[in-house]
């Protein structure tokens, strides 16, 4: 068959408007609002579709190139369609940063036979036709670049008349349900890509603003502190990673997922909401200065508040189970779990180049006396990420010992399992978070003769287990279901808070109160009595329980930079 290149890719687009975008037209389908009894309004966004999937084929029209890139395109649009049908998915700007940020066991346990089976379905034949069938049509240079650019100019016309005909069914079709545009396939992931890749290019950079100046230890520390401060404090933050709140036993949740945190009497926050979807943007914007709005739309790099607290003179370590801290301890002694741990403890916990979150357990006590004993004299911070409840293996999170409710479901294909299975293997999943977090308040424990000790553990984000369809996490903020951002906050508060006077009775009473992860730099700072310009009293959750000593008081009058 001989074909010149732009009547291909009008082909080819025509295959992707109609094929590869299902999870498009089935969204469309389960609309209530959408009126289109005879279809016409989803044959116009077809065609819509089409005319703007066009210009991206011919941009890659070029002999020697276009095969190759075709099928590229081809085979992504298959792969993203299979994790928008199997997993309710779709690909946005942040989307792609987790892609990119993903690392590689992440990466393969989204891979299945049913993705394979997909891609080999819906992009395998167009591409044999490319190599087995196409012959191209070969035209002189001035006539072959015409008929191109013709070609082109027509898909854009066609697509603006449409665009326009179509405004007063399409503009309130789009403001009602955002996800929309970002299911359009290939052309959203072309999009996100170059949002994150190639943007960046024609943007300023974010130049970096250090907020470590100013930054000291409250008169807790001084000499004057009396029997209140006679030890230094040391404050374990777990940071969790795809913890739901309402599927924490301690919440209320009638299944018994926190049993050992509950023998431990810690306090639990119930209503608190998380600043991103996925750790690429929660974890950062947890330990900024900034709230969620302020950090969404900076200018620039800031420290955050490890370097706060390391500036203020105590010692601060990062401990990672994950895939990184996202910049977080960039400035601070920061180490992967799997690296500085013992041959044996590896063999223990780790399985398939993946480790159980007790892993960290074993390595506090070496984590806390890398830190100069200087630093550790006035104090010290240990940071535990986790791997937590990461998807899509959720049956991988958990040991043995902590698989309390059965049958769960054991694949990392989420869809290919009955709701009730999946519920179980994730709950499972947080009957291991429960097991790590209470050992890490044991370990603790041991640590009380020389320390004033703490825990604090909040998730980065939750979880979708396929209500309304869709899975895992990662969906655009203005649009994703609460499952998604109602996280966990837990406290164990130790002997630390006899430093600030924190009544834990009024503490408890609080436990019904709404936060954000706005409130996590500002309550650390209170829970440490460390003193610094970018401190807010009033985002501090545990200043109304806090008795007013002298370093409350001196905390309280320090005036906000407002950076």
């Amino acid at each position: 068959m001989v074909m010149a290149p732009r009547h291909v890719a009008w082909w080819l687009s025509l295959w992707c408007a109609l094929l590869l975008n299902l999870a498009l037209w089935g969204n469309l389908s389960s609309l209530p609002d959408l009126v289109d009894p005879a279809l016409l309004l989803r044959l116009g966004m077809a065609l819509l579709v089409t005319c703007a999937t066009y210009p991206w084929f011919m941009l890659w029209s070029w002999p020697r190139l276009r095969r190759l890139a075709w099928s590229v395109t081809l085979v992504l649009a298959a792969a993203v369609q299979y994790y928008m049908l199997h997993y309710g998915m779709v690909m946005d700007s942040s989307m792609a940063r987790n892609v990119l940020q993903t690392n590689f066991t992440e990466g393969m346990a989204l891979f299945s036979t049913g993705l394979l089976g997909h891609v080999l379905l819906f992009a395998g034949p167009p591409v044999l036709w490319l190599y087995a069938v196409v012959q191209w049509k070969v035209q002189a240079r001035p006539a072959a670049w015409l008929w191109s650019l013709l070609s082109v100019l027509l898909a854009l016309a066609a697509m603006g008349g449409l665009g326009v005909g179509m405004y007063r069914q399409l503009a309130p079709l789009m403001r009602n349900h955002t996800e929309i545009r970002y299911q359009i396939n290939p052309l959203a992931t072309v999009v996100a890509f170059a949002d994150v890749t190639l943007k960046p290019w024609f943007r300023p950079h974010r130049p970096f603003r250090s907020i470590s100046e100013g930054a000291a230890l409250g008169s807790s520390y001084g000499p004057t502190a009396g029997a209140t401060a006679s030890k230094p404090p040391l404050l374990v933050l777990v940071v969790g990673e795809t913890a739901r709140a309402d599927h924490f036993g301690l919440n209320g949740y009638p299944r018994d997922t926190t049993p050992e945190l509950e023998e431990r009497l810690v306090i639990s926050w119930r209503h608190v909401q998380s600043c991103g979807t996925n750790t690429l943007a929660s974890v950062p914007c947890m330990f900024s200065h900034q709230n969620k709005a302020g950090y969404d739309g900076r200018k620039f790099e800031y420290g955050n508040l490890l370097d706060v607290l390391q500036a203020a003179g105590l010692g601060v370590d990062w401990l990672d189970n994950q895939a990184g801290c996202k910049g977080v301890c960039e400035r601070i002694p920061h180490a992967q779990a799997y690296q500085v741990a013992a041959g044996d403890a590896i063999q223990k916990w780790c399985r398939d180049g993946e480790c159980l979150d007790e892993l960290m357990v074993g390595l506090l006590d070496q984590r806390l006396q890398l830190l100069p004993e200087s630093a550790r004299q006035r104090g010290a911070v240990l940071v535990l990420h986790q791997m937590g409840s990461h998807g899509p293996a959720y049956y991988r999170r958990s040991s043995a010992a902590h698989k309390a409710f059965q049958p769960e479901c054991t694949t990392h294909v989420t869809s290919d399992c009955s709701h009730a299975e999946l519920v179980n293997v994730y709950d499972n999943s947080l009957r291991e978070t429960d097991a790590f977090v209470a050992h890490v308040i044991d370990w603790l424990k041991t640590q009380q003769q020389t320390y004033q000790t703490a825990m604090l553990y909040v998730s980065d984000h939750g979880e979708s287990l396929g209500e309304g369809g869709l899975y895992l996490h990662g969906m655009p903020y203005a649009i994703a279901p609460d499952a998604q951002k109602h996280v966990p906050w837990v406290l164990w508060p130790g002997s630390l808070f006899v430093r600030t006077g924190v009544d834990a009775g009024c503490m408890r009473a609080s436990s019904n109160s709404a936060y954000t992860h706005d409130y996590y730099y500002h309550t650390v700072l209170g829970m440490l009595d460390v003193r610094t310009p970018t401190y807010q009293p009033a985002l501090d959750m545990l200043m109304p329980c806090r008795q007013k000593t002298a370093s409350a008081v001196s905390a309280v009058l320090v005036s906000p930079l407002g950076l």
